[in-house]
């Protein structure tokens, strides 16, 4: 049993920890090198939650766990908004002021519907991949050039970086850094190094937990591996939620769910190609666009995401367990 769990935990510990010394050295790095602030903050600082599940996914596909890789990404995508915006509503109502928020959560449920098309009629190859890849960069370009206008209306990306950076003030980008650009690119190496290592144990132990208990690995990989390698997502949200920021909190997760799946998608894609199990294309691809459009609706009639709403969340990822659980 402790073979099994040990490495499972010691994995998310190690993914976490190592992901928070990656973008802290490496904001360090680019904060030396005279880097924007914004271009750190909508770059490094806005992916840096997202580590855990590249790392995770890219090392599934890679060990052949197909089911883990992609469970990972439609998971967490479905986490991101059932469990944990449903959890930072109940603390306090998400109020979605912003139209770029708005237009963000169609970007979200465009790419959730895109993902789950081109899962259904075609194995997730090299050219899928670069043209998820090419879309992520295309996208933080706008938001780039959004926020640098004369009344910047604060999108998904801006306000994924503000939320990490409200629960770790160490990572806004500073004035010049006081530590040196070697120091901070060892800082950013080592936690590449925890990061890889991380992602090796966590799958190790998701792949021995499944074959040990008899459950797919896909079912491992939507509900274990996901919530687990979400929980940046979820701390950062919580921390905007108790601080009724409840745009930050939204643009977290609608943020998150974008790199999800152009991001981590198209990068799983470009280095380890292969085929989304067909469990994941015919039941829970569908259960993201729903979850994303439910999202989509409630932020675009103008009316919060209240406590009530939160708690309809909540209780929907607890059906989607149990309807997922062997």
């Amino acid at each position: 049993m402790l073979e099994i769990w040990l490495p499972l935990v010691g994995g998310l510990v190690l993914l976490i920890a190592g992901g928070e010394l990656l973008v802290r050295g490496a904001v360090q790095v680019a904060t030396g090198l005279g880097v924007s602030p914004l271009v750190i903050g909508l770059t490094l600082v806005g992916f840096g939650t997202s580590t855990p599940e590249l790392v995770t996914s890219v090392q599934a596909a890679l060990s052949d766990a197909p089911g883990i890789a992609y469970g990972n990404i439609v998971g967490s995508n479905i986490a991101n908004i059932l469990l944990i915006a449903g959890i930072a509503a109940l603390l306090s109502p998400i109020i979605v002021a912003s139209s770029a928020l708005k237009r963000d959560g169609l970007v979200m449920f465009a790419v959730a519907v895109a993902f789950a098309a081109a899962a259904a009629v075609m194995p997730m190859g090299r050219a899928v991949g670069a043209v998820f890849v090419a879309a992520l960069v295309g996208y933080i370009f706008l938001a780039f050039r959004q926020e640098r206008a004369a009344t910047p209306d604060h999108g998904a990306v801006y306000d994924k970086s503000l939320a990490l950076q409200e629960v770790d003030p160490a990572l806004a980008p500073p004035a010049p850094p006081q530590t040196s650009l070697l120091v901070s690119a060892l800082i950013a190496i080592a936690g590449l190094v925890l990061v890889v290592f991380g992602g090796k144990f966590l799958v190790d132990g998701a792949v021995s937990l499944a074959r040990g208990f008899g459950i797919s690995e896909t079912v491992i990989g939507l509900t274990i591996v996901a919530v687990g390698t979400s929980m940046p997502e979820l701390v950062t949200s919580i921390v905007a939620g108790l601080k009724k920021q409840g745009d930050v909190a939204f643009g977290n997760i609608v943020g998150s769910n974008i790199y999800n799946i152009l991001g981590i998608g198209g990068f799983t894609a470009l280095i380890a190609p292969g085929v989304v199990p067909a469990e994941i294309v015919s039941f829970d691809n569908l259960v993201m666009i729903g979850v994303s459009l439910a999202l989509v609706a409630f932020a675009w009639t103008g009316l919060r995401i209240a406590r009530w709403e939160g708690a309809v969340l909540l209780a929907g990822y607890v059906v989607y367990v149990w309807a997922i659980w062997p």
